[in-house]
């Protein structure tokens, strides 16, 4: 005699997607807290050091702020999904915007328009950021794929470029501080900001939730399992 049929009930699918909808909006929070915090730092160091991959950095921060907020404007309303096209559109803005700066930024630090001093405050920030940002990202990355909204993942894939960034500032920061390299942190920004154009154009054609999860199952009689008594273990439930 076969086990039962594995079943998933349409109540547990909603509370499943309840509690990834509340873990997205929590992530998204503390990406904005933390933002806003970066920003002000950097932006004020950098005025300090003359630096102006930290003033940078400071600014790409504020479009990390404008990509989370999106995203927390999407899950504030009852309808996540309605909302999606138009937050992935702000998103992808945000990645444009960002890679135009600091290409303009680059070019002009290459000119050699201004020597930066060195920054104790902007290596702190850098390394902190290098810890804090990947940690935030592949979290709302794993809830936004489960949940399968592409906005989500979009964002996260913004908050793993300020880790990017975070290590561009560090190394560019560290090199300068040494060495007196000015060439290297406008050099490996340049390649950020190719970065950016790319993840800009995939979030504008909704392509950034390549590897969304499978649907859930609405109701039992939708799913079927195939597991026998003598499987060793329980195969894949597929939804038809």
């Amino acid at each position: 005699m076969s086990a039962p049929l594995l079943q998933i009930q349409p109540d547990g699918r909603a509370a499943r997607r309840a509690v990834l909808a509340r873990r997205v909006r929590l992530l998204v929070a503390a990406t904005i807290t933390y933002n806003v915090i970066e920003a002000a730092v950097a932006i004020t160091a950098g005025a300090a050091a003359s630096s102006t991959a930290l003033i940078g950095f400071g600014l790409d921060s504020v479009i990390e702020v404008s990509s989370a907020a999106a995203v927390a404007w999407q899950f504030a309303g009852r309808d996540p999904e309605a909302r999606e096209k138009i937050a992935l559109r702000i998103i992808a803005v945000s990645f444009f915007a960002l890679a135009t700066y600091v290409t303009v930024q680059s070019v002009r630090a290459l000119a050699g328009d201004g020597e930066a001093e060195h920054s104790t405050t902007g290596l702190v920030l850098a390394a902190l950021s290098l810890l804090i940002m990947p940690v935030l990202s592949y979290a709302q990355r794993r809830a936004g794929r489960e949940l399968g909204s592409r906005s989500a993942v979009a964002d996260s894939k913004q908050t793993l470029l300020c880790t990017y960034l975070s290590a561009v500032l560090l190394v560019g920061l560290g090199v300068n501080s040494l060495f007196g390299w000015t060439w290297a942190d406008p050099l490996a920004a340049l390649v950020i900001a190719a970065v950016a154009i790319k993840e800009g154009r995939e979030a504008w054609r909704g392509d950034a939730c390549c590897a969304a999860a499978p649907p859930i199952c609405q109701t039992s009689t939708d799913c079927t399992a195939t597991r026998g008594l003598g499987d060793p273990a329980p195969r894949r439930t597929e939804c038809t």
